[in-house]
């Protein structure tokens, strides 16, 4: 699955336009490298998404093309 829509489904990101901006301004990073919009995601992957206020760093753990809105969170793990 690409980033972009892994970081919609899994609701880190409101939308995929987002995902795919924050992508080409390489705020996202994958297993520590700027990942465009394209970039393939697959379970075990590590994913920073760089905020104005800080950075948020999780684990995939599922990927799904549907999830319902109680289950997003369960495609992954947040990480300290």
């Amino acid at each position: 699955m690409r980033i972009d829509k892994f970081l919609k489904v899994s609701r880190l990101l409101k939308r995929r336009s987002v995902a795919q901006e924050a992508c080409g301004a390489d705020k996202i990073l994958l297993n520590g490298k700027a990942a465009k919009p394209g970039a393939r995601v697959k379970e075990g992957d590590i994913i920073e998404i760089l905020f104005a206020g800080g950075t948020l760093r999780c684990r995939v753990l599922a990927v799904k093309e549907t999830v319902k809105k109680d289950e997003a969170a369960s495609m992954y793990e947040v990480l300290a």
